[in-house]
C-alpha cells in the first residue's frame, strides 16, 4: 500500500507529479498511509490497491486511541516555558543581579508570547503529527504589523530539507529548507492548477534590495543603487574591500562579524509549465510568480536578518545514526493493527449469525403463495409457528462458541499492542487497578511507559531549546527586544503519570524545614507535582509575606528592621515615625498603688 511505484493498482495518483522528488515517494505515501489508519480509512485504501474485502474490514479507531493516548502521555499535564535563574526574588537588601533580571525578563516576554501565539494548541498540531507521522514541522515568520514573531505546524508531507552535495550526516542541520504543496484550480475565480513553495535558503550576505516589478508586471526584488551606479549596502553593514565578502553585526552576537543570513522566497508556479525535468529542487525561476508580504516586501530572496533557518524539524523518537526522519509510533504495531481489524470483521460476521441464527428444518409444512403456487420464504421471527410431521425436526447452527473465542483473541491481542507499543495496560486503561496489590507494583507495571516518554521526550528537548532561543533572535532582528546574548530557555514538560501529591508534599516539607532544599527547589517541585502554581516567583513572594516565625528570626539574627520589612514585603519604614523602644535588661516588676482609695475612672483622691 505504501509503494507508489507498485504495478497496477495504488492509491495515490497525486503523487506521481512531476515536481515530487523520486527519493520523497516512498516518505510521502508512508505519511498517507498512517493517516488512513489514524482515520479509520486503511480498509479503503486496501481495496483501492485490489484488495476486494477492504471495504468488509472493520476498523474500530484502535490507531486513533494509540495516537492520542501516546500523545497525551507526551505532553503531560501542561507546559511551561522556563529560563534558569528567572524564579529566584529580588532582595532590596542584596546587590541588584543583572543575569537573574535578564532571566526574568525574558521568561515574561516568552510567555507572553506564547499566550498570543497559542503555544499549546500549535504543540498539539505538531506533536499529534510526529507521533503519527514519525515528524513534525515547525516555521517562525516574523510579522511587520503584529511586531511579533507568528508561530506556524506543517504538515510533514511539505517538507523538503536539501543538504549540501556530499554532506554525509543528513541529522544535520540543512542549509536550505523547501516546503511545497499543490494548489487545485479554482475555475470561479480563473485559477489554474498551481505549485507553491516557500524556501528558506543560507547563504552570504549582499547588498541592499528593494521591491520592484518587471515588464510583464511581475513582482521582484532589485538590487537598490546608488548614486553613481554602485550597490548600496543596507545599514549596518561593512564590505571587506579586499576579499568582498559583506559582514553585519547581529544583536545576538555584540562584537562578532558574520558573512552569513538567511533568505525568504515565497513563490508559485502553474503545474502545465512544470515537466518531468523540474523537481521542487530545480522549479524554474523564469516561471514564477512571487508573493508579497503584509508590509508590501516581494519574497524573492528577502534578507530576513538573521544567520539561521527559523525551522525547526519534531522527530517522533531519536533518529538512528546519519538519519533526519523519525519514526511513527503505530509502525511497530502495524501489524497489531490489522489482526485487530481482522478479528473484529470475523467478531462481526460471527455476531450476526449468533444474534439471528441458521435454522435447518426437516418435514415442515411452509406456506404457499396462493398466486404462484410455490413456497413462501421461511423467516424466523419472534411468534413464528411451524408445523412439523412425525419425523420432522428443527436445527439450528450455534455461533457462539466462535464468537467467545474471538473476544478472548481481542483481549489477546490488545495486551500484545500495550506490551509492544511500551504503553502497557495500565497506560491503556485495560489493566484492572483493583487486582493490583499496592502503589509500587503499579508503578513497576508503568516502567515501560516511563522509558517510552523519556526517550520521547529527550528527542525533542533540544528542538524546542532551538526553538525558544529563534523567537528570541527572531525578536531581536525585529528590533522589540533588547540586543545580548541569547540565554537558555526550556520547555518544561508536565507529569505524565498520576503523582501522589501527599508523598511529594511531605518531602517537600521535610526537605525545606531540614534545609536539604531551598524554598525555590521546593516550590518548583510542587509546582512539578501538579500544584497550582502559575508563578515560582510569585508563590515565594506570597510565602514570606506571611513567614512571620522567620521575619522573627532573621530580627533576632540581624537586628535590622529593614531587611525583615524587605523579606516581609513591606515596603521601607517611614523615618518621621519613632521607632518603638526595646525594653532591655531585667523585666520591669509591676508597680504599688499609691496608699488610699483609688477611682479606677478617676483621679486618685485621699
Amino acid at each position: 500500500m505504501a509503494d507508489p511505484n507498485r504495478p497496477g493498482h495504488h492509491a495515490f495518483h497525486e503523487l506521481n507529479t512531476s515536481w515530487v522528488p523520486a527519493e520523497d515517494l516512498r516518505r510521502l505515501a508512508a505519511y498517507k498511509v498512517l493517516a488512513a489508519y489514524d482515520s479509520n480509512q486503511a480498509g479503503q485504501f486496501a481495496a483501492a490497491t485490489g484488495d476486494h474485502q477492504g471495504m468488509e474490514r472493520r476498523e474500530l479507531g484502535d490507531p486513533s486511541k494509540l495516537i492520542d493516548t501516546t500523545l497525551g502521555y507526551l505532553l503531560g499535564t501542561e507546559q511551561t516555558i522556563v529560563v534558569p535563574g528567572a524564579d529566584q526574588p529580588d532582595h532590596a537588601d542584596e546587590k541588584p543581579d543583572p543575569e537573574g533580571g535578564a532571566a526574568a525578563d525574558l521568561q515574561e516576554r516568552l510567555r507572553a508570547w506564547a499566550d498570543k501565539e497559542l503555544l499549546p494548541l500549535r504543540i498539539q498540531q505538531c506533536e499529534r503529527s510526529a507521533v503519527r507521522c514519525g515528524d513534525g514541522v515547525y516555521a517562525l515568520a516574523w510579522e511587520p504589523s503584529k511586531k511579533r514573531v507568528l508561530l506556524r505546524t506543517y504538515d510533514p508531507g511539505f517538507y523538503f530539507p536539501e543538504w549540501d552535495e556530499g554532506e554525509q550526516d543528513s541529522a544535520e542541520y540543512p542549509s536550505r529548507v523547501h516546503f511545497a504543496w499543490e494548489l487545485p484550480a479554482d475555475p470561479i475565480r480563473g485559477l489554474k492548477a498551481r505549485v507553491r513553495r516557500i524556501t528558506y535558503e543560507l547563504g552570504p550576505i549582499g547588498a541592499a534590495t528593494a521591491s520592484g516589478r518587471t515588464d510583464d508586471g511581475r513582482g521582484i526584488r532589485e538590487v537598490v543603487l546608488g548614486a553613481e551606479g554602485d550597490p548600496v549596502l543596507t545599514v549596518g553593514d561593512t564590505l571587506d574591500a579586499v576579499t568582498g565578502t559583506v559582514s553585519r553585526t547581529y544583536p545576538w552576537a555584540p562584537g562578532k562579524l558574520s558573512s552569513t543570513t538567511c533568505h525568504l522566497t515565497d513563490a508559485e508556479w502553474l503545474l502545465e509549465d512544470l515537466g518531468r525535468a523540474h523537481d521542487v529542487f530545480s522549479l524554474p525561476a523564469g516561471k514564477a510568480a512571487y508573493r508579497v508580504r503584509s508590509d508590501g516586501q516581494v519574497l524573492d530572496r528577502l534578507d530576513l536578518m538573521c544567520d539561521f533557518i527559523p525551522v525547526v524539524h519534531i522527530p517522533n523518537t531519536i533518529p538512528d545514526v546519519g538519519e533526519h526522519w523519525g519514526k511513527s509510533s503505530l509502525a511497530t504495531v502495524l501489524q497489531l493493527l490489522d489482526e485487530l481489524a481482522a478479528t473484529d470483521t470475523d467478531s462481526a460476521s460471527a455476531s450476526s449469525t449468533t444474534g439471528t441464527p441458521i435454522v435447518a428444518l426437516a418435514g415442515a409444512r411452509l406456506p404457499i403463495d396462493r398466486s404462484t403456487g410455490q413456497p413462501l420464504p421461511v423467516r424466523v421471527e419472534a411468534g413464528t409457528v411451524w408445523q412439523l410431521s412425525d419425523t420432522g425436526r428443527m436445527d439450528t447452527l450455534d455461533t457462539s462458541a466462535q464468537l467467545a473465542e474471538l473476544r478472548q483473541r481481542v483481549g489477546h491481542l490488545l495486551d500484545r499492542l500495550a506490551s509492544n507499543s511500551r504503553l502497557t495496560t495500565a497506560g491503556l486503561g485495560t489493566l484492572d487497578v483493583a487486582k493490583v496489590p499496592s502503589g509500587y507494583a503499579l508503578q513497576l507495571a508503568l516502567g515501560p511507559l516511563d522509558s517510552l516518554v523519556g526517550a520521547m521526550r529527550l528527542a525533542r528537548d533540544h528542538k524546542y531549546v532551538l526553538l525558544l532561543r529563534m523567537v528570541q533572535r527572531l525578536h531581536q532582528a525585529g528590533q522589540v527586544w533588547p540586543a545580548g546574548e541569547s540565554l537558555p530557555a526550556r520547555l518544561v514538560w508536565g507529569a505524565h503519570t498520576p503523582t501522589d501529591r501527599t508523598t511529594v508534599l511531605n518531602d517537600v516539607t521535610a526537605g525545606y524545614e531540614g534545609g536539604v532544599f531551598s524554598l525555590e527547589t521546593a516550590v518548583r517541585m510542587l509546582q512539578e507535582a501538579g500544584y497550582p502554581i502559575e508563578d515560582v516567583a510569585e508563590e515565594i513572594e506570597r510565602i514570606q509575606k506571611r513567614a512571620f516565625d522567620k521575619a522573627a528570626r532573621l530580627a533576632d539574627a540581624t537586628g535590622d528592621n529593614a531587611a525583615v520589612r524587605e523579606y516581609l514585603g513591606l515596603p521601607e519604614a517611614d523615618p518621621d515615625v519613632p521607632p518603638v523602644p526595646l525594653i532591655t535588661g531585667q523585666p520591669a516588676q509591676p508597680t504599688t498603688p499609691p496608699a488610699g482609695n483609688v477611682n479606677p475612672t478617676g483621679p486618685a483622691r485621699r
